[in-house]
């Protein structure tokens, strides 16, 4: 008993327990599940903060003192942690700020930055800097947002265009990482990021391949960097190409890399346009998982460790247990739950899960000397991803016009 507990002892499989577990409280109580507050000027919504945090914390030590860990100087660090990802939540629905389409991901990455390149990380600070832990969390939370009724409800052809889509940019996208001696580990990473959805594409990735810290920051940095402009830039191109609001919606929902810009290059068109994006993400992130799954076997057989056989056992060691969580919180809303029910609760699990993902953003954030973004060895890093991009804007645009425009109409 004591070996098969053991097997349990890590931060994979800590992260998808707690994850499912959250999950459950959401289904079993979710009158109790603390929401956050549009506004910090009340008694009340700083108690909702702190139901927030207490909720947050509790099932964060329990994960962390279960892998073995000491919990000493982690819940002040993480208090600090929570702190700072609260303020960021906050900045984020400033009116003129969620005007601009601006997430909280944006502020939480900039903060941690501006703390580790100035000040660099303190000590006392550190305990609770586990970013992949928040992720994978977040990630199973996301998978109560994954309705397959209500994709497949808004049509096929969303699911259609996303799987042309993100087979036709991953593979060009790896290939064009080889041709420019990008290795293989980055590569990876940034063809999920390109092709499928951006920020949660490129964690779980790196989850699957168990990649290096540093290589995700660096994803996670340029794939902000570069939806910020495309949200402006993209509804412009839509107008000026005269594109209806099926296709152009179809189109930013298949090429903007964050949920958040996507919304918002929606609602600069119409609310047709909108509908459409979002159709479109929500069927790219329904492909996550399964993206996820068939990396991580790719991985296990084609590796950087070739010394180890890849047998079955090896296989499932390495598999990221937190993908198994965000299929089963995925299954169990699209079919358990009716769906009108499972909206309301995915809407509780969501607050949730931007808690956890404000959480890891600030720790990125913390983990990433902001030196190496910019270090020349990065320059062909960044010629992959503008130039995969590129091919993706295109290749998506013929998409949406073959299937949203042309058959469509």
């Amino acid at each position: 008993m004591k070996n098969f507990w053991t097997g349990f002892r890590n931060e994979d499989w800590m992260a998808t327990i707690m994850g499912l577990l959250m999950v459950a409280a959401v289904i079993v109580a979710p009158d109790y599940i603390p929401k956050f507050p549009k506004t910090l000027s009340t008694g009340d919504s700083w108690l909702a903060v702190g139901g927030l945090f207490l909720f947050t914390a509790v099932f964060s030590a329990a994960g962390i003192r279960l892998i073995g860990d000491r919990l000493r100087g982690f819940l002040l660090s993480l208090a600090t942690i929570f702190a700072l990802s609260v303020l960021c939540q906050y900045v984020s629905t400033i009116p003129v700020i969620k005007t601009a389409g601006l997430e909280s991901v944006f502020f939480s990455v900039i903060v941690g930055l501006v703390i580790r390149n100035t000040v660099g990380l303190p000590k006392w600070l550190a305990p609770a800097v586990r970013s992949e832990y928040y992720i994978k969390m977040g990630l199973i939370l996301l998978g109560t947002s994954v309705l397959f009724g209500e994709i497949m409800k808004a049509g096929a052809l969303g699911m259609l265009q996303a799987i042309v889509v993100v087979i036709t940019v991953w593979y060009f996208t790896f290939w064009l990482a080889k041709k420019l001696k990008v290795d293989s580990e980055m590569g990876v990473m940034l063809a999920s990021a390109v092709s499928i959805c951006g920020v949660s594409a490129a964690i779980a990735t790196c989850g699957a391949i168990k990649g290096d810290n540093k290589k995700l920051s660096f994803v996670v940095s340029i794939v902000l960097v570069v939806a910020i402009p495309m949200m402006y830039l993209m509804p412009l191109l839509a107008k000026w190409m005269g594109l209806s609001q099926e296709v152009a919606g179809a189109w930013m929902g298949g090429t903007i890399d964050t949920t958040g810009a996507v919304v918002a290059s929606g609602k600069f068109l119409g609310e047709t346009a909108e509908t459409y994006s979002v159709i479109i993400k929500s069927s790219q992130n329904v492909l996550l998982g399964i993206a996820a799954f068939a990396i991580s076997i790719y991985w296990s057989l084609r590796g950087t460790n070739q010394t180890e056989k890849p047998t079955t056992r090896v296989i499932w060691d390495r598999f990221p247990k937190f993908v198994v969580g965000f299929l089963v919180a995925s299954l169990v809303f699209s079919f358990l739950i009716p769906m009108e029910q499972a909206k309301e609760l995915g809407s509780l699990a969501k607050g949730l899960r931007e808690a956890m993902f404000s959480l890891a953003f600030v720790c990125i954030g913390l983990e990433t000397d902001f030196r190496f973004i910019f270090k020349k060895e990065n320059k062909k890093n960044i010629t992959t991803f503008l130039t995969a991009q590129g091919v993706n804007i295109i290749v998506t645009l013929v998409m949406a016009w073959l299937l949203f425009g042309l058959l469509a109409g």
